[in-house]
């Protein structure tokens, strides 16, 4: 049994003993108002209420004797009140039921959960219309009752919001692949579908409306959709992939559609990237292979980054690959959070635009853990000795760039000095310095060339963009340096 339902007993006891009242948390009635206002005021003083409340039929409003209610009469209340809380109040409100014996008679008890968005008030009409519960009785609430319920209430996100109108079950797991989120949690599927669907609603993924069905939320959508089109809101929140033939957007390209939600399409769009991607020809143990010239982790790392960090409130516009003959560059709408810089991405402090989404991908494992992403990605790209990742923000939208292989000397004086920063904020989080050997190291120049790297930090000193580990000591050889913030 539910807990609210065993809490609802304990109430309704207690209001119908020797002194018979009804409670702020439990209202009685015999049966349903015709007037819809009145009910849609109580629905929105419980709903206001902390812990919600409750609303009992087949008890008589004067001699609160139990008389009972039908079978009929009670799917009809609950029909009804499923409709006003779509239709009657704003924000939408939630509500579950209960229909059993009491006392030798049928009774039927409902439940108004606590709204998160406060104050729930009549709809099409402004706040001021808002009801609280006080003194075992409905009233409205004073301007002051409404600010204290506003300060107490959750401002919805955009992955909470309904992506879908009420659907049933049936059409809820037709259109969300489920199963391939259940494998990325390496969890067993349940095998039932209330267990699925209750599964699916801890996951935040549909919000269920009582008996009448499911609405599927934005998060569940984007995650999770076997097709995003089948979505309006979202159709233009998928993710463009385009290859074009040469350095530029002039000559010829082709687009690759990708219409998955993002968790469940992540693998394939990341496998066919790298197909699409230029290579390069190995040999080893006299055998030929392709390897990519790009890191695998960097893709998955910026990828993740571009599609978990959109700003959903841009319409028209979604994360965007295109890849070139020279570089890919990943794009997504939306500008930095105003706390970001765009120098102290690697290893910064966590913060997410779209908190339900970034956490869901790193539960799924589909990126790292918070704020080591853009580390991970720099690494691989010094391994693999890429030129700097180039960051580039716009009015409406964040681009990152990954550029094929080039030598130290191939590299503009820019990119040298951008790469020499972001070694030293790599070796700064690795307890270590950035020397003249660590930066031949990441260019793959040997020892004869240090002088060329010598040139190249004291180039980085006098652009701002590091300074000397221990300014008091007189060994030149072995100086170290760090970004200039640490």
């Amino acid at each position: 049994m539910k807990n609210w339902i065993i809490k609802a007993k304990t109430l309704l006891n207690q209001s119908l003993g020797s002194i018979p009242q009804e409670l702020n948390e439990l209202d009685w009635k015999e049966t349903m108002s015709p007037n819809n206002e009145k009910i849609c005021k109580h629905l929105s003083a419980f709903a206001n209420l902390p812990g919600g409340g409750f609303l009992v039929f087949g008890i008589d409003d004067i001699t609160a004797r139990v008389v009972g209610i039908s079978k009929t009469d009670a799917d009809n209340i609950i029909k009804k009140l499923s409709n006003l809380c779509r239709d009657g109040v704003s924000p939408l409100v939630i509500i579950d039921h209960h229909f059993e014996e009491f006392q030798g008679k049928n009774i039927l008890i409902i439940y108004i959960n606590e709204n998160a968005v406060k104050p729930v008030h009549l709809s099409h009409k402004t706040i001021e219309e808002s009801y609280i519960r006080s003194g075992s009785s409905t009233r409205k609430a004073s301007r002051q009752e409404i600010g204290g319920l506003m300060l107490n209430s959750k401002t919805p996100v955009f992955e909470e919001l309904h992506a879908s109108k009420l659907k049933t079950g049936l059409e809820v797991i037709t259109l969300l692949d489920y199963t391939t989120i259940y494998k990325l949690l390496n969890k067993p599927i349940h095998s039932s579908f209330n267990e699925i669907t209750t599964w699916l609603e801890d996951e935040k993924m549909i919000i269920k409306v009582d008996s009448d069905g499911f609405y599927i939320t934005n998060f569940g959508a984007l995650a999770a959709a076997q097709n995003l089109n089948d979505f309006d809101g979202l159709a233009r929140k998928t993710v463009r992939l385009i290859k074009y033939e040469g350095k530029n957007k002039i000559g010829e390209s082709k687009e690759f559609p990708s219409n998955k939600g993002f968790a469940i399409g992540f693998e394939a769009l990341i496998q066919f990237v790298k197909g699409i991607l230029p290579g390069s020809e190995v040999i080893k143990n006299a055998l030929r292979s392709e390897i990519s010239v790009y890191p695998e982790i960097a893709l998955r790392e910026l990828i993740a980054n571009a599609l978990i960090h959109q700003d959903f409130s841009i319409r028209g516009s979604g994360p965007m690959i295109e890849v070139f003959s020279d570089r890919i560059e990943i794009s997504n709408p939306g500008k930095l959070l105003p706390s970001k810089k765009i120098d102290r991405l690697i290893r910064t402090s966590p913060e997410s635009r779209n908190e339900i989404l970034a956490s869901a991908f790193r539960r799924y494992n589909i990126c790292e853990e918070r704020g080591s992403g853009f580390e991970k990605a720099i690494t691989a790209i010094e391994l693999y000795g890429l030129p700097p990742l180039k960051i580039r923000e716009t009015e409406n939208s964040f681009t990152v760039i990954l550029y094929s292989p080039r030598t130290f000397a191939e590299m503009t004086e820019q990119e040298r000095v951008e790469a020499a920063y972001q070694h030293s904020i790599i070796q700064y989080y690795s307890n270590n310095g950035m020397t003249n050997a660590t930066l031949r190291q990441r260019f793959k120049m040997n020892d004869k060339q240090a002088s060329q790297i010598s040139r190249l930090i004291n180039l980085t000193l006098e652009n701002g963009r590091i300074k000397v580990k221990d300014a008091d000591s007189d060994s030149k050889k072995f100086i170290s340096y760090l970004p200039y913030w640490a």
